[in-house]
């Protein structure tokens, strides 16, 4: 039998109609329970998220209904939403297999970062390794892997992105190289470390972290006859290389380095031995060519890219020639101009803090010279209105920011494109906010992520209101001379490298955001540059299709190529097909649809890509692109040769005058930003600070160069701590618990003495806790708790001076001062502080040597023998215990352990261990709900006004 179809409109629910019509065929009693039975499965399949759900056969008896077979798909972006209904799902590793520990060990490194970290592990035994930068990068090289026939031997496949840290790179990296060197192959092994030309991620920073990998790997890497092959672009790429390819020679592995001047792909056939591996070129513009824009013309061709091939000029030679189809004229001047996105007057609105994709947006405009800055205005709900600060060439400029979408949109009427930087989790909300003002005409939406219900309901809102969505997990797009979305092109020299502050004739559009600089490199080198180009997004339903852009720029008169960069999952590329074939499309299409490689994997393959996945065989990237050439569309053999075949399309237009080369021009020059110049290492200045205690600019905060989390396995304690943080140095153990007894037995003293009055009485003020406890911390001086440093000066002074302590008594009381760390107003030899005798004890059982303590001891024999109350106190016990620390226990010189006394560390024990009994007081008097304080009149004196002393 024929199955029935019914079609609920996303956002709608399956009506009672839509059942009956569905059951109509099953026998008349079941029907009932049957349409009961789609009504909840229906609503559940909405509620719960699912993508896919499949149920054959089922059965029914009676009023109950038995599935016997079901298949079923979770939309795993979903998680945030249906966490608490879907209980713990885990789901399945790609690939149709457990996991490997290494994939799951990425996994997890994953989950915990901002990045994108993937690993797949294809073939164990496999010569060829890869250690790629992004989703559709990573897809690529796989791609090229197996078109030139060494599908068997791909190892792996995966990616890094999403800007990841030196160390998550080097988790990355070191995990690779581990499972890559588990057992060695008699031919050796081949690592191809490879991307396309960065947006926003700092190259430098990742490389670092694999260069630590290599080292890390260098004997397994050199016995195993590892072969490493390199290429990458983007922010500080040249400083990349340079540590990559100075690393790799003292290491002495067998490395070949290259840039975005190399062919993406191009280290692919070198690695397998299909092209000669040319003379490394250091490139002779160094990390400040980001500082002045270099000559234009002076950017690599094709033929120079590192080629070799079988080419007259060694590029990589296509296996059949091309003939381009040229249209006549009338056909462009009888089709209508589609309507322009962006123009040089486009201005947007910018949700989200993004600060620096503004100012790339910023330095763009000024590289298009444009008049007036392209960004309206910012929208963070997380803050209050306010103006943040911009370059606008050299001078700065305030652009503001807005707490409410709203108030923007009014306030900034000639904004009609919205980039929505919002989270997965919000960026919907954002989204329909948006399509709410009737303002917007085109909307890019960055986040990765949200769920496909909710994409498939704002596209249904989008068509309605006639609002372009770009993305969503998109970098966005670009129109040269005219406006670019956030991030997207990358860093200024990357900009004036690809020619993207002028229009070139060739327009493209492609999934991968990450691709999209690469297009740009290809196409500048190939042609005469990029009129606009868009990244629609990796999700499997983004927002603009294809076709939506491809027919924006066939009408366009001023673009004469069209490139597409399809993917496998999907079949939008039929259109495209459908569109040739019938003549709507007459300009050319070069076209290539990446995810070929996937005919060598066994199961479904889920790609970097939410939407890069084949469920059939007309959704593979080989049907695609067999598709494509059937209709006259122009596809190379393999994306190796995709700028060749750009560039082969091109000059034929030149050739029949669709085309006419413009000379070129310089753009203006763009500063530096002084942050970036400083951390390409460009320029210096004397800081402001200097500190040498804590670092908490890496993965990890750093105590006097050890890390956070080594404090807590070899569980250091608060005395460590305060080792590390005071004194730059673990100390012994003994030290460090002494320093924590000392803590113990300062920490309060009752509520009488001043420190804790003061503190007790501001709380019952009704002022907080950091005013209460300062007002506390203030009394703390020589009279009370300050008595430290003043002890230890005075003991040792007399000490180290050759004074008996007899002699030292006898000095003091001719000099008519007090003796500090000796008397008490309560305690005395008949009733002795505990405390003391306490940290006497230790120091004497523990300490390698005692002598001020001993010292002092003899002073209080003297001092009690004239009066009881005269003992050695807290103070006192501590401050020669301190002293004979620092000078008897190995870890200082007599030079530090003075200069320890002179700048008032003891003095720092009392007041950190007192401050924990001020804070007890503050929360004791809060929880007793004590009211203000006043003294009372009969404990106050009221002197006559002319008493005189």
């Amino acid at each position: 039998a024929k199955a029935v179809r019914e079609e609920v409109d996303i956002g709608d629910t399956l009506t009672q109609e839509q059942a009956l019509r569905l059951v109509g065929g099953a026998p008349l009693p079941a029907h009932s329970v049957l349409v009961d039975f789609l009504l909840l499965l229906y609503k559940a399949y909405a509620d719960l998220y699912f993508t896919y759900l499949e149920i054959n056969p089922l059965v029914v008896q009676g009023r109950s209904v038995h599935v016997l077979d079901l298949a079923a798909r979770l939309d795993s972006t979903a998680e945030f939403l249906c966490k608490l209904h879907w209980g713990d799902i885990e789901f399945p590793p790609p690939f149709g297999r457990d996991a490997y520990p290494e994939e799951a060990y990425i996994a997890d490194l994953d989950a915990k970062s901002g990045a994108s970290l993937k690993l797949t592990v294809i073939n164990p035994h496999g010569r060829v390794w890869t250690m790629v930068a992004g989703g559709g990068a990573s897809v690529i090289y796989s791609d090229t892997i197996c078109d030139l026939g060494w599908g068997h031997e791909l190892a792996n496949y995966g990616e890094y992105s999403g800007a990841p840290s030196e160390s998550q790179t080097f988790e990355y990296a070191k995990t690779i190289l581990g499972f890559m060197t588990k057992e060695p192959h008699p031919e050796g092994k081949l690592l191809i470390i490879g991307g396309g030309i960065a947006n926003f991620t700092n190259v430098a920073a990742t490389f670092k972290g694999i260069v630590r990998a290599l080292t890390e790997y260098k004997h397994p890497l050199l016995e195993q006859n590892v072969s490493i092959f390199v290429r990458r672009g983007g922010p500080n790429y040249q400083e990349g290389l340079r540590v990559m390819r100075d690393e790799g020679a003292k290491l002495g592995l067998k490395m070949a380095v290259f840039g975005p001047e190399t062919h993406m792909t191009s280290i692919v056939s070198m690695a397998l031995g299909l092209r000669p591996v040319p003379k490394e070129k250091s490139d002779p513009s160094p990390a400040a060519s980001s500082l002045l824009t270099r000559n234009v013309s002076s950017s690599a061709s094709l033929s120079e890219q590192g080629g070799g091939g079988e080419g007259p000029d060694g590029s990589p030679q296509l296996s059949r020639a091309v003939h381009v189809s040229l249209w006549a004229e009338e056909q462009e001047r009888d089709t209508p101009p589609s309507p322009l996105l962006f123009t040089p007057n486009t201005k947007a609105i910018i949700w989200g803090m993004q600060p620096r994709a503004v100012q790339g947006m910023l330095d763009f405009d000024q590289l298009c010279s444009r008049k007036e800055p392209s960004v309206s205005a910012m929208v963070y709900p997380f803050s209050g209105n306010h103006k943040q600060r911009f370059y606008w060439g050299l001078k700065e400029i305030l652009l503001p920011v807005y707490k409410d979408m709203a108030e923007a949109v009014e306030k900034h009427p000639e904004a009609d494109v919205l980039v929505n930087f919002a989270s997965l989790r919000s960026a919907y909300e954002a989204t329909m906010e948006a399509m709410s003002f009737d303002k917007f005409k085109v909307i890019a939406i960055i986040a990765e992520g949200i769920p496909e219900n909710k994409t498939k309901l704002l596209n249904k809102r989008a068509r309605e209101k006639g609002v372009t969505i770009i993305g969503p997990a998109t970098v966005g797009g670009i129109k040269p001379g005219c406006f670019k979305i956030g991030n997207t092109g990358g860093m200024v020299d990357n900009l004036v490298s690809a020619k993207l502050y002028r229009p070139g004739s060739v327009a493209y559009v492609s999934r991968s955001g990450g691709m999209s600089n690469e297009l740009n490199n290809i196409i500048s080198r190939t042609t005469n540059g990029v009129y606009e180009g868009v990244a629609i997004g990796g999700d499997r339903y983004p927002g603009t299709t294809f076709m939506d852009h491809i027919l924006r720029y066939h009408d366009d008169p001023a673009v004469k190529l069209i490139v597409m960069l399809g993917e496998i999952g999907g079949v939008e590329e039929y259109k495209v097909c459908e569109a040739v074939r019938s003549g709507r499309v007459f300009k050319p299409v070069v076209a290539w649809c990446i995810g070929t490689c996937a005919k060598v994997f066994a199961a479904e393959v889920q790609f970097g890509h939410a939407g890069a996945y084949a469920s059939s065989e007309q959704e593979t990237a080989l049907a695609k692109n067999q598709a494509l050439r059937e209709v006259g569309v122009h596809v190379p053999d393999s994306f190796d040769t995709l700028g060749t075949m750009i560039r082969e399309v091109y000059e034929q237009l030149v050739g029949g005058g669709f085309v006419v080369p413009q000379p070129e021009r310089d753009p203006p020059t763009i500063p530096m930003d002084y942050s970036w110049a400083q951390e390409l290492g460009l320029v210096r200045k004397p800081t402001a600070f200097m500190s040498s205690i804590c670092d908490e600019r890496g993965e990890e905060l750093l105590y006097a160069g050890m890390a956070i989390s080594n404090v807590f396995k070899e569980d250091i304690g608060i005395g460590g701590v305060l080792s590390l943080l005071w004194f730059q140095r673990r100390l012994p153990t003994y030290a460090c618990k002494f320093l924590e007894m000392c803590l113990m037995v300062t920490a309060d003293h009752g509520p009488a003495v001043s420190g804790a009055h003061n503190t007790i009485v501001t709380a019952r003020a009704g002022k907080d806790l950091v005013s209460s406890v300062t007002a506390g911390l203030l009394t703390i001086g020589d009279r009370f708790g300050g008595a430290l440093n003043g002890a230890a000066q005075q003991f040792s002074e007399a000490y180290e001076s050759g004074m008996i302590p007899m002699e030292f008594v006898n000095h003091m009381r001719r000099q008519h001062k007090l003796i500090l760390g000796i008397g008490h107003k309560v305690k005395s030899l008949n009733n002795p502080d505990m405390r003391v005798v306490l940290l006497k004890d230790f120091a004497k059982a523990n300490f390698p040597a005692t002598p001020l303590l001993d010292y002092a001891i003899e002073v209080e024999r003297i001092t009690t023998s004239k009066k009881p109350n005269l003992i050695l106190n807290v103070d006192g016990v501590i401050a020669t215990c301190f002293v004979d620390l620092l000078k008897h226990s190995g870890a200082f010189s007599r030079e530090e352990a003075q200069e320890y006394i002179e700048i008032g560390s003891l003095n720092g024990l009392f007041v950190l261990g007192r401050t924990l009994g001020f804070i007890g007081h503050f929360l004791d008097q809060k929880r007793l709900k004590q009211g203000l304080y006043r003294h009372p009149w009969d404990d106050i004196t009221y002197l006559p006004h002319d008493f005189n002393m």
